[in-house]
C-alpha cells in the first residue's frame, strides 16, 4: 500500500476530529485557527491524492485491514479526487476571508459555530470518498444536520424558517436515497458500490431495481436543488451567515451532483439506468427548467443573495444538461462546469458578503452609487459576473464552450440556442447589479461605506483570478474533468 494511500482517509478524517476540538476551544481566534489550518492541511491531502490518481489509477484503502465488501473502502479514482479538490480548495480560501463577518455575524459560541463547519465538510468530504452506499448516506446525514445548524445561525429570524424548510426537504431527499439503498442492499446482499455492480443481474428483480433507481435519483435531485425540487435553496442560501452562503454555494449541489452520478454509472450502471427509465429525457426536460427558470427568477429579485441563489438554480441545470446528452463529451461538460461553478460561485457569494458586511444590507436599493465607494468589491463581483455569464476569457466561458460543443457533437443544435438564450439572461442580472452599483448616483441620504480591508479583498480576488486562470490554462479543469467523465463511463460511452 503507497504512503498516498495511507493517507487518503486523513482527507475525511482530519476535519471530522478537529470539529469536536473547535468545539472546546474558547473565544474567537482559536477555533478559527484550528479550522483554517485544517481545510489547509485537507486541501494539500487532497492534492496529493488527485495527483497520485492521475499517475496511477484508482486508489483503495481498506479500513482496519477488512478488505471490501466485508469491510469498508474508499475508493478514489479522478472522478471524486477532482470534487474532493474543489470541496477543499474553496474552504481552505474562504475560511480565512470570512473571520471578520463570522464575527460580525455569529458574535457568540464562535467554537460550535467552526465545528458545524468542520463537520459539514467532513460529511461532503466522506460521501465523496467512500466506496460504500450505505456511508453516502451516513455522511449526507453528517453534512446535512451540520448545514441545517449553519443556516440557523443568520441574523436575520427568517435564517430559522430557512433551515426548517431545508430540514424538511433534506429529510425527504434522504429518505428517498435509503429507500433505493435498501432496495440494492435487498437485491444484492452488500453495500460496496464495486460488489453491488457486479452482483445486480438486470434480468431479475428489474422491476424492484428500476424503483431503486427512481428513489435514488429523485432523492438526489432534491439534494441537488434541480427544478421543480429546488424550494429548500433560494432561503437557504439567503439568510444564512455569509461564510456559509459561499461554503454551500461552492460545493453543497456539486457534491449531490457527483454523487447522482456514481449510483448511475459505477451501482446501476449506465446501460442499465438510462434503459430502465426515460432518464436522459427526463434529466434534459428538467435541466432546461432549471436552466430558464432559474434565470428568470434570478432577473426578478431585489435582493443580491436571493439573486445569487436562484442563479445557481440555472447553472445546475447546465451541469445535468450535459449528463442528459448520454455523450462522454456531455459528462465531461457537467464536471468542467461542476469545478468552474463552485469557483465562480464562490467569489460571487464572497463579494456579495463584503457588501453586506459594508452596507448592512444586500437590497438593490441599497447598493446605489456604491461602485465608486466599493470599487475593488464592485469589481471583483463584475468580473466574476463575466464568468458566471461565460464570456472569454473565464473559466464560464470554458464550461460554455464545452457544453456547446457537447450539444453540436450530439446533433442536438437546438440547445445551441437555449444555453445562448440563458447566458443572455444571465448577462441582464449581473448588468443590473453593475448598472445599479456604478451609474446610479449614492442617495444623499444614504451613509457613506468604506472599501473593506485588503485582507478581506485578497481572497476573493484569488477566487477571481481562479476565475481566469482557469479560463486560460485549462489543463487541471478540462484534464480533470474528462479523466472524471471517462472513470465513469469511459467503458460505456466513447
Amino acid at each position: 500500500m503507497s504512503s498516498i494511500t495511507e493517507l487518503m482517509p486523513f482527507v475525511v478524517l482530519i476535519p471530522l476530529i478537529a470539529g469536536p476540538v473547535c468545539a472546546l476551544l474558547p473565544g474567537r481566534g482559536l477555533p478559527w485557527v484550528l479550522a483554517t489550518l485544517t481545510m489547509t492541511t485537507a486541501f494539500i491531502l487532497a492534492a496529493m491524492v488527485l495527483a497520485a490518481v492521475f499517475d496511477g489509477g484508482t486508489l483503495s484503502y481498506a479500513f482496519g485491514d477488512w478488505a471490501p465488501p466485508v469491510g469498508i473502502e474508499y475508493r478514489v479514482d479522478a472522478a471524486n479526487a477532482f470534487v474532493a479538490l474543489l470541496i477543499t480548495g474553496v474552504s481552505a480560501i474562504l475560511l480565512p476571508w470570512g473571520k471578520p463577518l463570522v464575527d460580525a455575524e455569529v458574535p457568540e459560541r464562535q467554537g460550535s459555530f467552526y465545528a458545524l463547519v468542520l463537520i459539514a465538510l467532513a460529511g461532503l468530504l466522506g460521501i465523496t470518498l467512500t466506496g460504500d452506499v450505505f456511508n453516502v448516506f451516513v455522511f449526507l446525514e453528517i453534512s446535512s444536520l451540520a448545514t441545517y445548524g449553519l443556516i440557523a445561525h443568520g441574523r436575520d429570524r427568517r435564517a430559522l424558517i430557512a433551515a426548517f424548510r431545508y430540514l424538511i426537504m433534506g429529510t425527504v431527499g434522504a429518505t428517498f436515497l435509503l429507500i433505493g439503498i435498501a432496495v440494492l442492499y435487498i437485491l444484492t446482499g452488500t453495500l460496496n458500490m464495486v460488489d453491488i455492480a457486479e452482483r445486480l443481474l438486470v434480468t431479475e428483480g428489474a422491476r424492484a431495481l428500476q424503483v431503486g433507481l427512481g428513489f435514488v435519483v429523485v432523492g438526489l435531485a432534491i439534494k441537488l436543488a434541480l427544478f421543480p425540487l429546488h424550494h429548500w435553496l433560494p432561503n437557504a442560501y439567503t439568510y444564512a451567515p455569509s461564510l456559509i452562503s459561499a461554503l454551500i454555494a461552492a460545493t453543497a449541489t456539486k457534491v449531490a451532483l457527483y454523487v447522482m452520478l456514481r449510483f448511475i454509472f459505477d451501482v446501476f450502471g449506465a446501460a442499465y439506468s438510462f434503459a430502465a427509465l426515460p432518464l436522459a429525457a427526463g434529466l434534459m426536460a428538467l435541466a432546461i427548467g432549471s436552466m430558464f427558470a432559474g434565470s428568470w427568477l434570478a432577473i426578478m429579485q431585489r435582493n443580491l443573495k436571493r439573486m445569487l441563489a436562484y442563479s445557481s438554480i440555472a447553472q445546475v441545470g447546465y451541469m445535468v444538461l450535459g449528463v442528459s446528452l448520454t455523450t462522454l463529451a456531455g459528462l465531461s461538460a457537467a464536471f468542467l462546469h461542476l469545478f468552474n461553478h463552485g469557483l465562480m460561485k464562490a467569489a460571487l457569494f464572497a463579494s456579495a458578503g463584503l457588501i453586506a458586511y459594508r452596507c448592512g444590507g444586500l437590497a438593490m436599493s441599497d447598493l446605489r452609487g456604491i461602485g465608486r465607494q466599493m470599487p475593488w468589491t464592485l469589481t471583483a463581483f463584475a468580473l466574476a459576473g463575466v464568468s458566471l455569464v461565460g464570456l472569454p476569457p473565464t473559466a464560464g466561458f470554458i464550461s460554455k464552450w464545452y457544453l456547446l460543443s457537447a450539444a453540436v457533437e450530439a446533433d442536438q443544435l437546438w440547445l445551441v440556442g437555449l444555453i445562448l438564450i440563458t447566458s443572455l439572461m444571465a448577462l441582464i442580472y449581473i448588468a443590473r447589479v453593475v448598472e445599479i452599483a456604478w451609474m446610479q448616483p449614492r442617495p444623499e441620504d444614504a451613509p457613506t461605506v468604506h472599501e473593506a480591508h485588503w485582507t478581506l479583498l485578497l481572497p476573493v480576488w484569488v477566487l477571481v483570478a481562479a476565475n481566469f486562470w482557469f479560463g486560460i490554462d485549462t489543463r487541471l479543469t478540462v484534464g480533470g474533468a474528462t479523466r472524471a467523465a471517462q472513470a465513469l463511463a469511459g467503458g460505456v460511452w466513447s
